[in-house]
């Protein structure tokens, strides 16, 4: 799932769900997941209510998803990672992305 603000449509993007679309085909191509069955969506709107507003609809079992600030990783959820453990109706798993070194 990828979720772009309602902003977008001031980037001059003429198809801005096409674009998010062809977006998020080009990262699976690069990220393939073998073995997996996946569906992709793309929403318009704020991300941490969107993902939980499709938790509920497709009443999934768990989310998957990074901690996407990595000033406080070490200490802090972010944000959007709060709001769906907070507020989603299922089990939500936290993915903190190290850098490399």
């Amino acid at each position: 799932m990828t979720v772009f603000p309602e902003f977008e449509r001031n980037l001059n993007i003429r198809d801005v769900d096409g674009y998010w679309k062809e977006e998020m085909a080009k990262f699976l191509k690069s990220h393939p997941a073998e073995g997996v069955e996946l569906e992709t969506v793309v929403r318009k709107g704020s991300t941490h209510r969107e993902i939980v507003r499709l938790a509920k609809e497709r009443k999934v079992d768990v989310i998957v998803m990074k901690s996407a600030n990595p000033k406080v990783q070490d200490y802090l959820l972010g944000t959007t990672a709060s709001h769906v453990v907070a507020y989603a109706p299922c089990s939500v798993y936290v993915v903190r992305s190290y850098p490399h070194t």
